[in-house]
């Protein structure tokens, strides 16, 4: 499992255009492709223009997969202009065992 946190800082003149890129880019992914677990899009409530993604793949070669999909380009090259900073911060789980249980328990 990869399990990758992207911190993004967003232009505020395009706040509004970014998400609604970023929205049905995480829809695509988690509907058609098998290696994407989640790509969950996050914003601080305080700061709408911190954005965060908790991006969860089956293995490294699903994440690499990913960037090649014709969704994950149409987001990357529409979104250039409005990122002001991206970092990517590889994570791991503490706690493997509980993350089925998450996924299992949003579906009761």
């Amino acid at each position: 499992m990869m399990i990758r946190l992207s911190e993004i800082e967003i232009d505020s003149n395009y706040l509004k255009q970014y998400n609604s890129i970023l929205q049905e880019e995480a829809r695509a992914s988690v509907q058609f492709e098998a290696g994407v677990i989640a790509i969950y899009p996050l914003y601080q409530k305080e700061n709408p223009t911190q954005i965060r993604i908790l991006e969860i793949y089956a293995n490294r070669e699903a994440y690499e997969a990913h960037l090649k999909t014709p969704h994950f380009q149409k987001y990357k090259t529409s979104t250039l202009k409005m990122v002001k900073f991206l970092k990517l911060v590889d994570m791991d789980n503490i706690d493997p065992q509980t993350m089925g249980d998450i996924f299992r328990k949003i579906h009761k």
